[in-house]
């Protein structure tokens, strides 16, 4: 036993049985009381994760039901393998070209879409498509594909050794320049071989798409150029690099670094994503369990909540938690620039928020994320249960505090075997309008022969301050993004 797990088991031992230790492991010493440490960070605390149950069943947050007799494939989401044989695709992850204050953009008299495409029988085939449609029609027939934006050999022409060990595109986001140009980031996913020390590398990307419209009524990419990786963690003090995260070949930890999304604040440029906190930003481990930052401000819920971890088969999993949203600025140039501290963290709860989804609006920042009740270790949050979660700041780096008390705006407790289940919530706002259009994908990849991962229905979410609800009768079409108040 190291020293680090040696304090940790006693200290352990002094909270529970009501003896006292101080352990240098724990910042600024820690007795029975553990110890108090957000690293200047906002948390996503247990508290509220336990307080968000008792909200669970308000229409307020509650995804909206869908008739799964109308839910549609997007038919144009094929593609032809090499027999020539057509495939018809799934079709999940999608972002919009936005504009830097994340409204719609409008390209040429097109609305444009972003979205993970592959085909259902094969879970390695997860590349980025572009799916356009001419504005004004908010029919999911209205949407075509103009096919993947990346060819296969370009990770190969930029020259940069992140690249070329691409063999998956991850989700990000999508930028309509002042300049008028096309700019995409996302994350490459490097391959997962043990025997080459290979671990599923994630790696903040981006390239400018280059789209033509070809005839009255379509649009085609023609081509990259500035293709070239940002970010994947540096020496992994404030954000966990793959290197650190299986260094002891420990694969139930589950190492997130992924989803940028773009942003802009006093003239900067900054890329928001997933990720886990790095050594000197409250890292994993068990002395995790005994910082009281990531409980709430309850004592009593600290100690009756650290014994049931103790007791629990969700220990070493809270033990390995440590989700966080990262932020770093980039250069006008789209390079990297340099790390920002976490806007948000779950150490204890999560491993993974996912897809963060930012913008200001009326002063104030607003900051979602998706997550699942399977990555988490809260009792009385389960399998089923899905979530987007909200925080609002005065400012781009914080502190965030949870809307609507807990953190929830919206929540699903439905059978992953419906049709009808969502994930990847994003929320849009409006030029010309107060209410938000949110956007998912319905049905899980490959679960049903006929019924394909598809843009599901969109529907309107009222967002006041720290205060949000899901308007009633608000759905809206298949995939639509925006909403001109009728």
């Amino acid at each position: 036993m190291n020293v680090r797990q040696f304090a940790a088991v006693s200290l352990s031992a002094a909270i529970l049985f009501g003896g006292s230790f101080t352990s240098a492991s724990a910042k600024g010493g820690a007795d029975e009381k553990g110890y108090k440490e957000t690293y200047g960070t906002s948390q996503i605390t247990r508290q509220d994760m336990k307080d968000m149950i008792n909200q669970h069943g308000d229409d307020k947050f509650t995804v909206p039901s869908f008739d799964a007799s109308t839910i549609k494939n997007v038919e144009s989401a094929t593609k032809t393998d090499e027999n020539g044989n057509k495939i018809k695709m799934d079709v999940w992850d999608t972002w919009p070209l936005q504009n830097a204050d994340g409204t719609v953009a409008e390209y040429k008299g097109y609305h444009i879409v972003f979205g993970l495409a592959g085909d259902p029988k094969n879970p390695n085939d997860t590349f980025i498509y572009m799916f356009y449609k001419k504005v004004g029609d908010d029919s999911i027939d209205a949407w075509k594909n103009a096919g993947r934006v990346f060819d296969d050999e370009d990770k190969n022409k930029a020259n940069d050794k992140y690249l070329k060990g691409q063999v998956e595109e991850w989700s990000g986001s999508a930028l309509f320049t002042d300049d008028g140009e096309i700019r995409l980031f996302y994350t490459n996913r490097g391959d997962f071989d043990e025997s080459k020390e290979l671990f599923g590398r994630q790696t903040l990307t981006t390239a400018q798409v280059n789209v033509s419209e070809k005839g009255d009524n379509d649009l085609q990419v023609d081509g990259i150029e500035d293709h070239k990786s940002i970010f994947n963690g540096g020496d992994g003090k404030t954000y966990e690099n793959v290197e650190k995260a299986f260094e002891d070949r420990n694969f139930n930890n589950n190492h997130t670094f992924r989803d940028p999304h773009y942003i802009e604040d006093k003239g900067r440029k900054y890329l928001v994503f997933e990720a886990n906190t790095g050594t000197e930003y409250g890292y994993s481990g068990e002395d995790n369990l005994y910082n009281r930052a990531y409980y709430g401000k309850s004592m009593k819920f600290f100690r009756d909540e650290l014994k049931n971890l103790q007791n629990s088969p969700k220990k070493e999993t809270a033990e390995l938690a440590n989700g966080a949203m990262g932020i770093i600025e980039i250069n006008d140039d789209y390079t990297f620039k340099k790390e920002k501290k976490p806007l948000l963290v779950s150490n204890t709860v999560t491993d993974e928020i996912e897809r963060p989804n930012i913008f200001k609006k009326d002063g104030k920042f607003y900051l979602f994320t998706s997550t699942r009740g399977s990555k988490m270790t809260i009792d009385g949050i389960d399998d089923e249960d899905i979530y987007m979660l909200g925080y609002v700041s005065n400012s781009l780096d914080g502190p965030f505090k949870p809307m609507n008390k807990t953190g929830i705006v919206l929540h699903q407790d439905l059978d992953p075997n419906d049709i009808t289940w969502t994930y990847a919530h994003y929320v849009i706002p409006q030029e010309e309008s107060d209410k938000f259009v949110v956007t998912s994908y319905m049905t899980n990849r490959g679960y049903f022969a006929d019924h394909k991962s598809t843009f599901a229905p969109s529907f309107l979410l009222d967002i006041k301050n720290k205060k949000s609800s899901v308007v009633k009768d608000g759905t809206l079409e298949q995939g639509q993004i925006t909403y001109d108040g009728q």
